[in-house]
């Protein structure tokens, strides 16, 4: 918000899934509903950037290597995605997107790079938008059990919203198309990510098991060595250090800023 009254500041309420006229010199790509703003949004972004000849990044995402069998994953790694799973038009979609980025690269020359975002988290994030961190976190501080599907045992690589930030920007402004991982390396089963919520917020939380989800992958950890060498980029910031900023901010949204002030003094 504090940017509004910044003049090099415009903020324009607009759907991807419909074609824009606008004249840019780069385009994050950032919006990821599944469907249809993975494959129609992507397609309207790529004309845009091919019309005013922008620099185009698309932020893919970890999914687009499934349920891995390679461990930790490497981009040349192709992965292991059921396309008529529960979860495949998400992961598809965004398959589709990378390939309609490079042909848009290789046949009508767009200057384009990619991203593949591994799990990340921080404040601001939606306090119900489903992702295991912000549930956690909105679970432990309702006082509600911390609901882990299956085992446990799964694991997720989880990297702080700043740490991407920076990444996305090293990215856009050198050289290289990828892809790229984009991720922290620092990997934690689901049960180890509760109980880290746990000690940030509430040991006495409880944590309730449910039946695991279809197709939900093993194991993710990315491999960044590409991101290090070519962009100079790895995260700083490690999960430990991280979630207590995104406590205080779902704690301030969640409870308002007198309880926030109450609990931080209890």
């Amino acid at each position: 918000m504090h940017h509004f009254g910044n003049p090099r500041f415009e903020l324009i309420r607009h759907d991807v899934v419909e074609p824009l006229l606008l004249e840019v010199d780069q385009i994050y790509h950032l919006a990821c509903p599944a469907s249809p703003t993975n494959v129609v949004g992507t397609l309207n972004m790529l004309g845009l950037a091919k019309r005013v000849g922008a620099r185009f990044l698309l932020t893919s995402t970890s999914e687009v290597y499934g349920d891995p069998l390679q461990h930790p994953q490497v981009e040349t790694y192709w992965g292991n995605v059921n396309p008529i799973g529960v979860r495949s038009c998400y992961d598809e979609g965004k398959r589709t997107a990378e390939t309609l980025t490079m042909d848009y690269h290789r046949g009508a020359g767009v200057e384009v790079r990619i991203a593949r975002i591994f799990n990340t988290y921080g404040p601001r994030m939606c306090i119900d938008d489903g992702r295991v961190v912000s549930n956690f976190v909105a679970q432990a501080l309702r006082k509600e059990p911390l609901t882990v599907y299956g085992d446990g045992k799964q694991t997720r690589s989880f990297q702080y919203v700043s740490d991407l930030v920076e990444g996305l920007m090293r990215l856009m402004e050198g050289e290289h198309v990828g892809p790229f991982n984009l991720g922290n390396p620092g990997e934690f089963t689901m049960l180890e990510l509760a109980q880290v919520v746990q000690e940030t917020i509430d040991p006495d939380a409880k944590i309730e098991f449910r039946p695991n989800t279809e197709d939900d992958p093993h194991k993710r950890k990315p491999d960044i060595s590409k991101a290090k060498e070519l962009l100079g980029w790895e995260p700083k910031i490690p999960l430990r250090k991280g979630l207590p900023r995104m406590v205080k901010d779902f704690r301030q949204r969640i409870f308002g800023d007198h309880n926030e002030d109450i609990a931080s003094s209890a």
